[in-house]
């Protein structure tokens, strides 16, 4: 998986809720809200290497959620194919009616593919 910040946050919203209250408190003040592991520790009262391990904790166990389920890759996927259909809807405006109704037809399908997937 990706290591981006952008990555790491979408991990935070969907699997954060799973996480324990301290190990998603240090993730996201980290990736989201971009302080420094000191400045977590001394925010929380703990050490910076009690910040890097539960930060380390999260990441591994939002990664291995991840892993098993794919729900975050199946996003990505689905909101790609989504942004690709939407460009060309907005292309049947400079279409003639038989184009435009073949272009629809099948964006429709693709739709109907992308839910028939889950």
């Amino acid at each position: 998986m990706e290591n981006s910040r952008f990555t790491r946050s979408m991990l935070l919203d969907f699997y954060g809720e799973l996480l324990t209250d301290k190990q998603r408190e240090c993730f996201d003040l980290h990736y989201n809200e971009d302080l420094s592991l000191a400045e977590i520790a001394e925010q929380l009262g703990v050490s910076r290497q009690g910040v890097w391990d539960n930060i380390r904790r999260a990441e591994t166990a939002m990664e291995d959620i991840e892993a098993k389920t794919g729900l975050l890759r199946r996003f990505e996927e689905n909101r790609r194919e989504l942004e690709s259909l939407l460009t060309r809807l907005e292309a049947l405006t400079g279409m003639t009616q038989g184009e435009a109704q073949d272009a629809a037809r099948a964006a429709a399908e693709e739709v109907r593919a992308i839910i028939a997937r889950g």
